[in-house]
């Protein structure tokens, strides 16, 4: 069987959820990191008693679940803190998307997408990706949307667009850019068009799986791990 994998990237308020949105409604399959980081850090999960371990109870909500938007104002102004935050979630979100890849593979889908928002800053993840996509919207268009859909004054919507790395950087090495800075519908006819070029891609991924077996339940469950990917 063959399959490859499509980085798919952004930035805030670029407009990545609708270009995610319209793949989802063509069959396409859809990994988001950012649902699996959320999932991984669930109360009672290892990597949940490590965030704990060195963050603290005072990053926790009422109900046991970690406190977003806490974490986030420690890690962004404390780079070794994210450093620490990331050697304990990214091992099991890496995991996590693997399991998933494994489903689509043995499903026998042609390609999968990678919905990965920081796939450009993280470059040893790239060299997992046959092709990548930036969903576009110029700085301009960037900073309205995001005042809009947060709320935000300007120097509060400027900063945190410049914590990342800017759009028309990530330009340069995305392999498929979906301009979004129109309506809705050209970015769907654009979406349309992007997987109709995958689908006819003959330039496939071979997938090189080692095999390892772990028992739960009653009949046992088979975790499949991609030990390599190679063009």
């Amino acid at each position: 069987s063959t399959m490859f994998l499509v980085g798919l990237s952004g930035g805030i308020a670029s407009g990545k959820s609708t270009v995610v949105a319209v793949l989802r409604e063509l069959g396409c399959a859809v990994i988001d990191a950012d649902v699996i980081a959320r999932q991984v850090v669930q109360p009672h999960s290892k990597a949940h008693q490590q965030i704990l371990q060195h963050f603290g109870t005072e990053i926790l909500l009422e109900n046991g679940e970690i406190n977003r938007e806490a974490l986030g104002n420690i890690i962004f102004s404390q780079p070794e803190k994210r450093r620490l935050l990331n050697s304990i979630t990214h091992p099991e979100i890496l995991k996590e998307m693997l399991k998933q890849i494994l489903k689509y593979f043995v499903l026998g889908y042609h390609y999968v997408i990678l919905d990965i928002p920081l796939l450009f800053e993280t470059h040893g993840l790239t060299r997992f990706m046959k092709y990548t996509v930036l969903v576009y919207c110029d700085p301009p268009t960037q900073l309205v949307r995001l005042m809009k859909r947060n709320g935000l004054g300007v120097a509060e919507a400027e900063a945190r667009i410049s914590s990342q790395l800017p759009l028309d950087e990530k330009r340069k090495w995305a392999t498929y850019v979906i301009d979004n800075c129109g309506d809705r519908e050209s970015t769907r006819r654009q979406v349309l068009r992007l997987h109709t070029q995958l689908e006819d891609s003959l330039h496939f991924l071979w997938a090189r799986l080692a095999v390892g077996t772990a028992v739960a339940g009653l009949g046992g469950l088979i975790f499949l791990l991609i030990r390599h990917f190679i063009s």
